[in-house]
């Protein structure tokens, strides 16, 4: 049975004992959360925020408690660039186990984040277990018309990789452009906002200041 923190804090394990995702944990409980599942380290999907409050505690709990702390910058609207997926599974690789990931609510880019990283460990073959990852229940995934491109990337991938490893194919081959066209040629135009062409900070709502920061291309 999930204890009523988990439940607060949307926590579910992806691999028992080495992966798990879960929301923004609030009100002064990261400390005790952490602890009671023995994370060694954790990837905030909402990018680095020196000038919010909430990074900032974030930080010192993490480095009070010898946890690992990495930065990775995904938006739940923009189509990711290369190099954010590309930072996405260095962290995967070199975070120390059992790590935590986590965006604001836990719902939408991590969701997002957690069946790249099934797909990544795991090959293709696990390509059902991840698209589990984006569902309603338990992980709350309810993506509004710009978010719908979190799943469909998922499908974009397999078709376009032809079998190759994750990684290998977002080096050598993967564009947000090339993902647009994809999308597009399928009526799915409407399923995300922009292009993301450089990666920017996450605002205290946890997605990009697109107009302030990075630059996007709209979609069509």
């Amino acid at each position: 049975m999930r204890s009523p923190a988990e439940v607060l804090y949307n926590f579910h394990w992806i691999v028992p004992r080495r992966a798990a995702r879960s929301s923004q944990a609030y009100a002064g409980f990261l400390g005790p959360f952490l602890r009671a599942h023995g994370i060694r380290a954790m990837i905030n999907f909402r990018g680095p925020n020196p000038a919010w409050r909430w990074w900032r505690n974030e930080k010192n709990v993490c480095a009070r408690l010898n946890v690992e702390h990495h930065d990775v910058m995904l938006s739940s609207k923009n189509l990711p660039t290369r190099g954010m997926l590309i930072t996405m599974l260095n962290a995967f690789d070199c975070a120390a186990q059992p790590f935590l990931m986590k965006c604001s609510g836990g719902q939408d880019r991590t969701s997002f984040a957690a069946a790249l990283y099934l797909l990544h460990v795991g090959g293709w073959e696990a390509f059902s277990r991840a698209t589990e990852q984006l569902s309603l229940w338990p992980y709350l995934h309810l993506p509004r018309r710009n978010q719908r491109w979190l799943k469909l990337f998922l499908f974009f991938a397999r078709e376009d990789a032809r079998s190759r490893p994750l990684r290998q194919w977002i080096e050598a081959d993967y564009s947000p452009e090339k993902c647009k066209a994809w999308l597009d040629a399928r009526g799915c135009g409407d399923s995300f906002q922009a292009i993301q062409l450089e990666p920017g900070l996450a605002n205290h709502h946890g997605d990009t200041k697109d107009t302030e920061i990075s630059q996007v291309r709209e979609a069509q």
